[in-house]
C-alpha cells in the first residue's frame, strides 16, 4: 500500500490524525512504512523531543505514574506524548493496549496524545517499530515523549539506551523488590519512583533502594540516582515523606536537575550516540532476522538428518545466504 502524497503534508502542518495514520504505517513495518518514516525524519532535521522513559515491574504504578507527569507537564504548558509498550500474546500476537483506556481523561486535550503498541514478543521492553514511532513523535514536535515499557521485570532495560532519563517505579508489597530487579533496573535508573508510599511497608522499600544504591558503582557522568516517594492520597497519611500534591512535583524537580546535569556534562550527547547505534542495531536484526526467516525451511520439512547436523554450522551458512542476497 502506498503511502498518500499528502500524508507528510498534513503530518507536518499538525495534523493529529495524519499523525495517528503515519504511526499505524510505520508499525506496519513494511516498505511503505519504512519509507514514510525516512521520510519525516528528513524532513525534521534536528528537531528533537526530550525522551523520559518509565519502566518497572507490574503493577508498580507505572500507567498512574505516567498520567500524573502528563498532568503535571501539561500544567506547564508542555505538548506531551505517551507511546505505551504492551506485551503480546506469545499465542495469538495480540495485546490489550490498556493504556489508551486508562488515559482517557487525555481525549480532549490537544496538547496530549497516547499511543500505544505491541512488543511483539521482544525482550528487553520495547517493541522494535516503538523506535520507527519515537521518530514520528519526536518530528511532530512534541516536548515530552514518555516512553512506558511492558513491565516484565528485570530483562526490560532497552529503554536506558533510548530515553534521555529513565524512571524506574517500584512499589511495596511485592516480595523482596529490590533483590528481583538489582541485576537489571537497577543499574539503569536515573531516578526511582517508590510508589504506593502510603503503604505502611513502604519505609522498609525506601531503605532497600537507599541501601542498594549504596553499593551500585559510579555513574560515568556523576549523576546519583534521585529517590522520590510518592502517594496517591494524602501526604499526611504516607509513613515516608511525601511532598505536596503527592510528590509529583518532587519528581518533575529530579527529572529537572538530571536533564541539567545532562546537558552541563555532556551527557545527553552519549546518550543521543548510544541511542543512534541502538536503533542501527536493532534494525539491522529486524532486517537480518526477516531474510533468515525466508531462507530457512518449515519445521515440517526438516528430516531426521537435518534436524541431526549441527545448528551452528546451519546458523552460518543461513546468514551467508541472507547477506548475499540484494536487499534483505
Amino acid at each position: 500500500m502506498a503511502v498518500p502524497d499528502d500524508l507528510i503534508e498534513r503530518f507536518f502542518a499538525g495534523d493529529v490524525r495524519a499523525l495517528a495514520r503515519a504511526l499505524t504505517r510505520a508499525e506496519a513495518g513494511d516498505a511503505p512504512g519504512r519509507a514514510l518514516v525516512a521520510a519525516c525524519r528528513r524532513r525534521a532535521g534536528d528537531r528533537r523531543a526530550r525522551v523520559v522513559g518509565v519502566t518497572g515491574a507490574p503493577g508498580a504504578g507505572k500507567s498512574t505514574l505516567v498520567d500524573r507527569l502528563v498532568g503535571a507537564w501539561r500544567d506547564r504548558g508542555v505538548r506531551v506524548a505517551v507511546l505505551a509498550v504492551d506485551p503480546s500474546s506469545p499465542f495469538t500476537g495480540g495485546a490489550l493496549l490498556g493504556d489508551r483506556v486508562r488515559m482517557t481523561r487525555w481525549s480532549g486535550d490537544p496538547g496530549v496524545f497516547v499511543r500505544s503498541m505491541a512488543s511483539r514478543g521482544r525482550t528487553g521492553g520495547l517493541a522494535p517499530t516503538a523506535l520507527d514511532a519515537l521518530t514520528l513523535l519526536e518530528a511532530f514536535a512534541f516536548d515530552v515523549v514518555l516512553l512506558e515499557t511492558v513491565g516484565v521485570g528485570q530483562a526490560e532495560v532497552d529503554v536506558v539506551a533510548v530515553a534521555d532519563s529513565v524512571v524506574v517505579a517500584l512499589a511495596p508489597g511485592q516480595g523482596d523488590d529490590v533483590q528481583a530487579a538489582k541485576a537489571g533496573l537497577m543499574e539503569i535508573a536515573d531516578v526511582f519512583a517508590l510508589t504506593k508510599a502510603d503503604r505502611p511497608d513502604a519505609p522498609q522499600l525506601a531503605r532497600e533502594v537507599r541501601d542498594a544504591l549504596a553499593l551500585r558503582p559510579s555513574d560515568a557522568g556523576g549523576w546519583t540516582p534521585v529517590v522520590v516517594p510518592l502517594a496517591a492520597g494524602a501526604a499526611s497519611a504516607a509513613p515516608v515523606d511525601v511532598g505536596p500534591d503527592g510528590g509529583v512535583p518532587a519528581l518533575v524537580a529530579a527529572l529537572d536537575a538530571h536533564a541539567s546535569h545532562q546537558a552541563s556534562s555532556g551527557g545527553g550527547g552519549s546518550r543521543r550516540a548510544a541511542r543512534h547505534r541502538f536503533e542501527v542495531l536493532v534494525r539491522a536484526e529486524r532486517r537480518l532476522r526477516r531474510a533468515a526467516t525466508d531462507r530457512i525451511a518449515p519445521a515440517g520439512e526438516v528430516d531426521a538428518g537435518e534436524a541431526r547436523a549441527d545448528p551452528e554450522v546451519e546458523a552460518v551458512a543461513l546468514l551467508r545466504r541472507a547477506a548475499e542476497h540484494d536487499g534483505w
